[in-house]
């Protein structure tokens, strides 16, 4: 339809002309009425949001010396995370001489990986970075 018809139906019908899509070939419009338009959109981006999920990361730090109550301590909240659906990054910080002791740093990371195994998947392995050694635990997709 001619753009100069349809704006005057709209005008007799007393609405709005709407332009719904104006990348198209030729460009669509609507006559609606642009108030009843904006509200519907409203209500489908608020709609959208609601079903958007957000993942934060936690983070767990251990030291290479890190005793048994305070590792299951941390281990417990991780998996509280995890089951919330949060990721955690699970850090080592090293200091001093203790750089040259990295196989304990890593015997704890492979151990909370062990344990959390039932609730999460390992997103990025232990690496280390800096004077840190990390690793990325991720829930379990649920089906």
């Amino acid at each position: 339809m001619d753009t100069r018809d349809a704006v005057q139906r709209a005008r007799d019908m007393g609405i709005d002309l709407v332009e719904i899509a104006p990348n198209a070939k030729p460009p669509v419009c609507r006559i609606i009425d642009y108030g009843k338009f904006l509200y519907e959109e409203k209500k489908k981006t608020a709609e959208a949001k609601k079903k958007q999920v957000t993942v934060s990361v936690k983070e767990l730090k251990f030291r290479p010396a890190t005793d048994d109550h305070d590792y299951s301590y941390r281990m417990e909240r991780a998996k509280e995370w995890l089951v919330d659906g949060d990721k955690v990054r699970a850090a080592i910080a090293f200091r001093g001489r203790e750089m040259t002791h990295r196989e304990l740093g890593a015997k704890i990371l492979k151990k909370l990986t062990e344990d959390l195994a039932e609730v999460s998947d390992v997103e990025v392995a232990p690496k280390m970075e800096g004077y840190q050694m990390f690793t990325i635990l991720v829930p379990k997709k649920t089906k």
